[in-house]
């Protein structure tokens, strides 16, 4: 039974190392761009990627990344990246800003109870 529950700790311990080291670091941030060049308006997928690859060294790397591309009210992409390709992808042409992913949650609060209890 020891035994079993030290193969069963180190086994653990290894996948957190593994799943820690696979990312890197890397966290979601969002991209803002200037919008595409007249030649790439039909796909700024493609130019998104184009983008994120002058940093990732490669087209592959990029489409593992990039998590969601913003084609309609804004231009940009979201990916994961360490602080170091940030860093460097902030210095890229046609890149206005790069941000960290947030996530909101709505708190409807106490007064939201006390109208449910009221209806």
């Amino acid at each position: 039974m020891k035994r079993s529950l030290i193969v069963v700790l180190v086994f653990f311990t290894l996948s957190v190392l593994a799943s820690a080291a696979g990312d890197g670091g890397a966290d979601v941030y969002i991209v803002y761009m200037e919008p595409p060049l007249e030649g790439e308006k039909g796909d700024p997928e493609a130019y998104h990627i184009r983008t994120l690859a002058s940093v990732l060294g490669s087209e592959e790397a990029a489409r593992e990344a990039l998590v969601y591309s913003y084609k309609h009210a804004a231009s940009g992409f979201s990916a994961k990246l360490t602080p170091k390709q940030v860093s460097e992808l902030s210095k890229q042409p046609g890149v206005l800003q790069v941000v960290p992913e947030r996530v909101y949650q709505l708190d409807p609060g106490p007064d939201r109870l006390r109208r449910i209890d009221f209806m």
